[in-house]
């Protein structure tokens, strides 16, 4: 499959269950811990399970507006693409990042044995009983996931902007 292809199919797969709870914040490195789900193509009826973390942190260059850093989400290995390819990729159809550094942490590759909507649930009431405010739960293909923890990033800077925007006009009356 080619990149656009990719993209498309994580476009219309992608299901964000459960988002994080918690803003990001608008000052410091976050963490975003989250659990992929996404049906196993080797052995149907059983899920595959991603867990890793993103860790979203402003540069230590100043980069130029929309020009964000992703690292560590194997698009070169998987797919054969550069960290370029995939960011004009993006700019080019509007997706637009703020200029910070994605960093993706792979922790663990399992499988869970059965179907999707029952893993779901599974870990759902798991993130519940825990009380974890902090990790998201995804579901998408199997063959285009890092592209599907793009769209969950994505989601999460989108849902933290109103609050990003209030608390540096907070700090910046404070001042």
């Amino acid at each position: 499959m080619n990149i656009q292809e990719l993209w498309e199919k994580a476009i219309r797969e992608t299901k964000v269950i459960r988002p994080r709870l918690k803003s990001l914040s608008a000052h410091a490195a976050t963490e975003l811990p989250y659990i992929f789900l996404a049906e196993s193509l080797v052995n149907r009826g059983d899920t595959v399970v991603r867990k890793g973390k993103i860790s979203v942190e402003k540069p230590t260059l100043i980069l130029p507006h929309n020009i964000p850093q992703f690292e560590g989400f194997d698009f070169e290995k998987e797919f054969n693409l550069n960290q370029d390819t995939v960011t004009n990729f993006l700019l080019i159809r509007g997706i637009k990042f703020p200029s910070l550094k994605y960093i993706h942490e792979a922790s663990s590759l399992d499988v869970f044995e059965g179907h999707l909507k029952k893993a779901a649930a599974k870990f759902s009431d798991e993130l519940a009983r825990k009380e974890d405010v902090d990790a998201g739960l995804i579901s998408g293909a199997d063959d285009s996931w890092p592209f599907s923890v793009l769209i969950f990033v994505c989601t999460q800077v989108i849902r933290s902007a109103p609050n990003d925007i209030k608390r540096l006009f907070d700090d910046f009356m404070d001042h």
